[in-house]
């Protein structure tokens, strides 16, 4: 008896060590808790995307693609938007026809605006004066005449030289216009005979030569066109016989005197 005891006291007690199992079913535990906040804070540091197709797409359905409207590019109400006819929801391009009208129209408008320069702004004195008809001539060919009395330094002139030309030109068949430069000593008799102080000096002269009135300085076209206009229908009178505006002297020509007989102007 005393042995059996010892053998039983002194044998060795095997103890057998289990795991402790995690229900996951049952959050409840203390356990499951802890594993429920690792999975948790595994999910925060690595979130996973799932990528869910749209159930009312069917795999026999084409894919397409919606054009990208940006803010400020396209109109805000859709229904006033120009689309083109294939309804792809941009501007139609102008047509090889619509670019030839609009080159055709390019190049007419320039003509125009160049000739309207040439008449308005292109008309030198120096134009008029290659014009111009001769002194001598306008007095023997039967036309009455028109002579105007000018200079190169003349701001007057230069400014009123367009005008003469309108004039000049719609009045040339029927009337002279001659230009006498008063810096050229040829013309002393002249400037004495029709008594010129200001230019420029217009001077009408009817068919025979006879002054029938003058116009002195910046005025109106609508004087010198009046004038002319009464010349070339052969009137016995002008109706503006002495009218003087803005002009610049002729005592100045004394600095700008030239001796040239040959001179035309």
């Amino acid at each position: 008896m005393v042995e059996m005891a010892v053998r039983v006291s002194t044998a060795p007690v095997s103890v057998q060590r289990q795991r402790p199992t995690i229900n996951l079913l049952h959050p409840s535990s203390p356990s499951v808790s802890l594993a429920s906040k690792h999975l948790d804070l595994r999910r925060r540091r690595f979130p996973s995307i799932a990528c869910q197709r749209d159930p009312t797409v069917s795999d026999s359905s084409p894919l397409t693609e919606e054009p990208i409207v940006k803010s400020g590019l396209a109109n805000d109400n859709p229904s006033q938007a120009a689309t083109s006819p294939s309804g792809s929801g941009f501007p139609e391009l102008p047509n090889k026809d619509v670019n030839r009208r609009i080159a055709v129209f390019s190049t007419v408008a320039a003509i125009g605006l160049f000739i309207s320069r040439r008449l308005d702004f292109g008309v030198s004195l120096n134009d008029l004066s290659a014009l111009a008809v001769s002194y001598e001539e306008a007095l023997s060919n039967g036309k009455p005449t028109v002579v105007e009395f000018y200079a190169d330094w003349c701001e007057v002139c230069r400014e009123l030289a367009p005008d003469v030309y309108k004039v000049e030109q719609q009045y040339k068949d029927r009337v002279n216009f001659v230009m006498l430069n008063v810096d050229n000593t040829k013309w002393e008799q002249e400037l004495d005979e029709f008594g010129v102080e200001g230019i420029p000096h217009f001077a009408f002269l009817d068919k025979d030569g006879n002054e029938e009135g003058n116009v002195v300085g910046r005025l109106p076209r609508q004087y010198l066109l009046e004038n002319v206009d009464a010349l070339a229908r052969g009137e016995e009178s002008i109706p503006h016989a002495r009218v003087v505006g803005e002009y610049s002297s002729a005592e100045f020509r004394k600095v700008h005197q030239v001796v040239d007989p040959r001179s035309h102007g």
